[in-house]
């Protein structure tokens, strides 16, 4: 979908399957090869979180996950850290409610970077369009064991923001093969998923399931 946001990053991108990186999922796996089969399985777009590295530690990874997404062609996204996304020249950024403040991300990576916001109340979905965000995330929909500062959003209240923005929804927080469809029927633009894919034995099937759920409900992609 390709958003019709003032300044928003100017490629057709799609929202519908958004890998959440977490290496403590993945239990001493390799992380670049397990991105790669995520990818290969029908991830649309990744976002690289990790809260406890050093900058240079989370720098010199994101060097090695933007060769992966340029090689796939697929958006990255980077989790909070405005200075790695540009020092790495990644496609975007995700701000946090704690974090730096939308209109200043925006103001900082400019007009052609994508810049995701994370809501959890129609008031801050809002507001973050308005501020300049590219997309929204919105949850946590279910509980979820990989972050632990999370909002509870009901289904009505994510369908209740989706129409009430025009920029992209993405639904997060527990998404899983049991409850996908009834995330996708509120109308969203996609899911993000963490331990979904990362979590499972066979990641790249793992990825292609949850497509084949998103097609078979009629996601709008």
């Amino acid at each position: 979908m390709k958003s019709n946001h003032p300044g928003s990053y100017n490629q057709n991108i799609s929202y519908q399957l958004y890998l959440v990186s977490d290496q403590k999922v993945l239990k001493n796996r390799d992380f670049i090869k397990s991105l790669e089969q995520a990818i290969l399985g029908g991830v649309t777009m990744l976002q690289l979180r990790d809260k406890d590295a050093s900058s240079k530690a989370f720098y010199t990874l994101a060097v090695e996950v933007k060769k992966l997404t340029e090689k796939y062609k697929i958006p990255l996204i980077i989790n909070d850290r405005i200075d790695i996304a540009l020092a790495v020249d990644a496609e975007g950024v995700h701000v946090g409610q704690q974090d730096i403040p939308i209109a200043v991300a925006r103001r900082l990576i400019g007009p052609g970077k994508i810049l995701g916001a994370s809501t959890a109340t129609l008031e801050e979905a809002k507001k973050a369009e308005a501020e300049g965000a590219d997309y929204i995330g919105v949850g946590a929909l279910f509980p979820t064991a990989t972050k632990s500062n999370t909002r509870s959003v009901s289904l009505e209240l994510l369908t209740a923001i989706k129409k009430s923005v025009s920029i992209p929804v993405v639904g997060i927080g527990g998404v899983s093969k049991n409850n996908i469809k009834s995330i996708i029927t509120t109308g969203v633009d996609g899911v993000a998923v963490v331990s979904a894919i990362l979590g499972k034995e066979d990641i790249r099937e793992a990825a292609k399931e949850l497509n084949r759920f998103y097609i078979t409900t009629g996601g709008n992609h």
